[in-house]
């Protein structure tokens, strides 16, 4: 692990990668460096007014200024208790609502016109999977044994859900821990790790362009890779997305996505308040995205091919540019 001499101590140094709103640098990887240094303002004025005159403003690369302990003190302590009864309801609610959708979906869609048909099944799926990615959202929670107080029951939920998800059950949960616990580490993060300039061929460059994976389709990151950096910053790699009224079909896991790699074990339904609780607190490490996200896909599909550091900073951002 490389590290860095700083004062009379050496401090490991880490590689970050947050998203960033820049076109052309939409991912860095945060390191040893401060904050935003007077020509890197200079450049986003740049690249702004070489947008339409629209300002561009990247996330803060230095150490945040308060800690997980003093983000915990602003919430709520209710926030952080799990009742089974209450994790349950939001189960039932989503059943039922497969339950009716696929009624709906053999009974009457068979009774329509062809021509309907065909665009009846279309929207079903994407229905239906909206509702099961719900479902799916919880069985997550299970997997950060933010369901309830008790890991057996957790465990039984989650892998009851995740394998009528046809998803694995363990296997993710231990995965994903690891990357909870590796956000932004361009080295030891597990979750569509962007490649490095030089990684890529030249007739090859946007095969490993995945601006859907980065973008997560349901939690909101803003594919922020980096490499056992520091914990804090990592999971402040995070972003907060709005997805209409998905928001609330997720279960608000988009649009609380701080807030959940800060405390994975709160539950969801704690989470809408908690985020309001540490804005105050982030400042400008608080990231919300509030581009629709068909728009967002778009842009990063176009700007975001490889991350590549300005400087020695151990700081990397997206570029385009070959």
């Amino acid at each position: 692990m490389r590290a860095v001499q700083r004062d009379d101590h050496v401090v490991p140094r880490f590689t970050a990668v947050p998203w960033s709103r820049s076109p052309t640098a939409a991912l860095s990887i945060m390191g040893a460096g401060g904050r935003m240094t007077e020509k890197e303002r200079e450049k986003q004025e740049q690249l702004g007014r070489a947008n339409g005159g629209a300002a561009y403003q990247r996330s803060p690369t230095d150490k945040p200024p308060f800690t997980l302990g003093q983000i915990k003190k602003a919430i709520p302590p209710h926030c952080f208790q799990r009742s089974i009864i209450k994790s349950f309801s939001y189960v039932v609610h989503d059943l039922v609502i497969v339950a009716a959708l696929l009624y709906a979906a053999l009974v009457w869609i068979p009774t329509l016109p062809s021509v309907l048909q065909l665009g009846a099944w279309p929207l079903y799926w994407v229905v239906q999977g909206c509702v099961m990615t719900g479902v799916w959202v919880i069985a997550h929670e299970c997997g950060h044994h933010a369901f309830s107080d008790y890991s057996l029951l957790d465990d039984t939920v989650g892998l009851v859900l995740h394998s009528w998800l046809l998803v694995p059950y363990f296997s993710w949960k231990y995965s994903h821990r690891r990357h909870h616990s590796n956000t932004g580490s361009l080295e030891r993060d597990e979750v569509f790790v962007p490649k490095q300039k030089e990684a890529l061929a030249w007739y090859t460059p946007y095969i490993y362009n995945n601006p859907v994976g980065r973008l997560h389709t349901h939690p909101a990151l803003p594919h922020y890779d980096s490499t056992e950096w520091d914990w804090l910053r990592g999971a402040l790699a995070t972003m907060d997305r709005d997805y209409g009224i998905l928001n609330r079909v997720f279960h608000n896991i988009t649009d609380t996505h701080v807030a959940h790699h800060l405390f994975s074990t709160m539950p969801h339904y704690h989470a809408m308040e908690a985020t309001k609780a540490i804005k105050p607190i982030l400042g400008e490490y608080y990231q919300f995205d509030p581009t629709p996200v068909a728009k967002a896909t778009w842009r990063e599909a176009k700007e975001c091919i490889y991350v590549e550091p300005e400087d020695r900073k151990g700081v990397f951002w997206y570029s385009n540019k070959f």
